[in-house]
C-alpha cells in the first residue's frame, strides 16, 4: 500500500512536469513548474496574492511535492505572528489618536514641502533600523504616523501624497536595514550560515561600513528622489486639510497614554532583545494581547476583525512556504549550481566576478525569494571563491547586494505588510522598485565595487 502510494506520488510529479527542465530531476521539474507559475501569479496580479498561494499550496499537496507540515510552516513561523500583532498595535495607535497626535508634533518639522517630508520620514526609518530588529516592527510604528501626516496635509486615499507617504515608509523600513548587520532577517540568516558552515564570522561594524554607505544613504536618498518624480504631489496650502476626522480624534488624552506607554515598553523589549533572548515577535503577540484585553486595551473585536487581513497572512504563508520548497527540493541549489556555470568568472576579472556574483544573488531572489537567497547561495561560497580568485569573505558579502535588490514586493513580505497598513495598494511599489534595481545595478554597483576596493575587500 505505501509503495502504491510512492509510485502514486511520482505518477503525479511526472505528470505535472509536461515540460522537463534541463538538468533537474522529475521532482525538481515538478517542483519548478509550480514555482513559476506562483511566481508568475504574484508578479502580474492575474489573481489576487492570497489565491495564488491557495493555488500553491493545492498543487504542492496533490501532486505529493511536499510535505503539510512544510507547506503551512510558514503559519507557524514568527513573521506571520509578528505581523498580526502588528495589525493589532497599528489599529491600537490609529483607534486611540497616538497617531494623529504623534503627527501634529511631527508636522511643523516636516511639512514644509513635500520633499522634506518624504525625505524625514526616510530619516526616520532609517534610525529606526538601528534601534528594531524588525522591519515590519518598524513599519507598525511609523506607517499609522505617515497616514496621519498625510490626512494633515490633504492627502486623500490613492492620491499621488499619501501613495509617496507609504512606499517611502514601507521602502525606507526596510531597504536600508538590509546594511544593518541585526536589522533583517536574510542579514542573520546570512551571518548564522556563513559561521556554521564556513567559520566566517561577520562583525557589525565591518558589515556597517562595508554595505551603509552605498546600500543604506545613497539608496534610500534614489527611493526619495523616484517617488518625487513618479508620485508628485505638492502640500495644500496652509499644510492642513479641511480636517478630514482621523479615525481615534476623539479618544481621551489618557487612552493615547496608555497605548504609549505600551508602545514604549515594546520598543524597549524588541531594541534588547540581544539581551533577553526573546523573539520579537513573541514580544510583539503580548502586546497585543495587552491591547486586545477588555477595559485595559484600546482594539475592540469589531477592530480586530477589520485590523487583520487573513488573505495577506495567506501570501505571507504562501511565501515563506515557496522559498522553504525551493531549499528542500534541492532545486534552489541546483539553479545556483547552473548559474555558477554559465557565469564568467574567472580569476583576475574582478569587476566581472563582482558584477556575476551579485547578479547571481539578485536572480535567485526572484525564484528564492528574498530570505531564500542566503540559505542557496552559502554553501557554494568555496567553489563560488575558487572560480572568481576572491576571497570567501568578499563573496559571500556579495549577497547583500542582491538580496538588498528587490525588483518585486513579493520577495519581501514587509513591504506588502506596510503598504496594508497604509491602505494602499503594494503594486504601487513596482514603480519604484523596478527603476531602483535598475539603478542600482547600473549606478550603485559600480560605486559599491570602487567602496569595496577602498576597503580593501577586492
Amino acid at each position: 500500500m505505501d509503495a502504491d502510494i510512492i509510485d502514486g506520488g511520482d505518477r503525479r510529479r511526472s505528470g505535472l512536469a509536461l515540460l522537463p527542465v534541463s538538468g533537474l530531476a522529475a521532482g525538481q521539474g515538478a517542483v519548478f513548474a509550480v514555482v513559476l507559475l506562483t511566481l508568475v501569479l504574484w508578479t502580474t496580479g492575474a489573481v489576487l496574492p492570497y489565491l495564488a498561494s491557495l493555488i500553491f499550496f493545492a498543487l504542492t499537496l496533490i501532486f505529493g511535492l511536499a510535505t503539510p507540515d512544510l507547506v503551512f510552516a510558514g503559519f507557524a513561523s514568527a513573521a506571520v505572528w509578528l505581523i498580526v500583532s502588528g495589525f493589532v498595535i497599528g489599529a491600537a495607535i490609529s483607534a486611540s489618536g497616538l497617531g494623529t497626535r504623534l503627527a501634529d508634533l511631527m508636522a511643523p518639522l516636516l511639512r514644509g514641502s513635500y520633499a522634506q517630508m518624504l525625505g524625514g520620514l526616510m530619516l526616520a526609518a532609517m534610525a529606526l533600523g538601528f534601534l528594531m530588529p524588525s522591519s515590519v516592527g518598524r513599519a507598525v510604528v511609523l506607517v499609522p504616523i505617515g497616514m496621519a501626516l498625510a490626512d494633515r496635509c490633504g492627502f486623500g486615499k490613492g492620491s499621488n501624497g499619501r501613495i509617496g507617504i507609504a512606499v517611502v515608509l514601507a521602502l525606507g523600513c526596510n531597504l536600508p536595514s538590509f546594511a544593518i548587520l541585526p536589522a533583517n532577517i536574510p542579514n542573520m540568516i546570512l551571518s548564522g550560515a556563513a559561521e556554521t558552515i564556513h567559520h566566517v564570522s561577520f562583525g557589525y561594524t565591518d558589515y556597517l561600513l562595508l554595505h551603509y554607505p552605498v546600500l543604506g544613504i545613497l539608496k534610500a536618498a534614489l527611493v526619495v528622489a523616484l517617488v518625487l518624480r513618479l508620485f508628485p504631489d505638492r502640500i495644500a496650502q496652509g499644510g492642513q486639510a479641511p480636517d478630514p476626522a482621523p479615525r481615534g480624534a476623539g479618544a481621551s488624552t489618557a487612552v493615547q497614554l496608555r497605548v504609549a506607554a505600551v508602545l514604549l515598553v515594546t520598543l524597549v523589549l524588541w531594541m534588547t532583545d540581544a539581551l533577553h533572548g526573546i523573539n520579537p515577535a513573541w514580544i510583539g503577540l503580548a502586546t497585543a494581547v495587552i491591547l486586545l484585553l477588555p477595559r485595559i486595551g484600546v482594539v475592540a473585536p469589531a477592530s480586530f476583525k477589520t485590523s487583520v487581513d487573513f488573505g495577506l497572512l495567506l501570501f505571507v504563508a504562501g511565501a515563506l512556504a515557496l522559498g522553504a520548497l525551493v531549499n528542500q527540493s534541492g532545486l534552489g541549489a541546483q539553479i545556483g549550481r547552473a548559474m555558477q556555470q554559465v557565469l564568467p568568472l574567472e580569476p583576475g576579472r574582478d569587476v566581472l566576478n563582482f558584477l556575476s556574483l551579485s547578479l547571481m544573488s539578485v536572480v535567485t531572489g526572484l525564484i528564492a525569494t528574498v530570505p531564500g537567497v542566503p540559505a542557496v547561495l552559502t554553501p557554494l561560497a568555496p567553489d563560488l571563491a575558487t572560480q572568481s580568485g576572491l576571497g570567501i569573505e568578499t563573496v559571500l558579502m556579495t549577497q547583500v547586494i542582491g538580496f538588498s535588490t528587490v525588483l518585486f514586493p513579493y520577495q519581501v513580505a514587509p513591504l506588502v505588510v506596510a503598504m496594508q497598513l497604509a491602505g494602499e495598494k503594494p503594486g504601487h511599489l513596482i514603480r519604484i522598485s523596478l527603476p531602483l534595481a535598475a539603478l542600482t545595478l547600473l549606478l550603485l554597483l559600480p560605486l559599491d565595487y570602487l567602496w569595496w576596493q577602498l576597503w580593501g575587500w577586492i
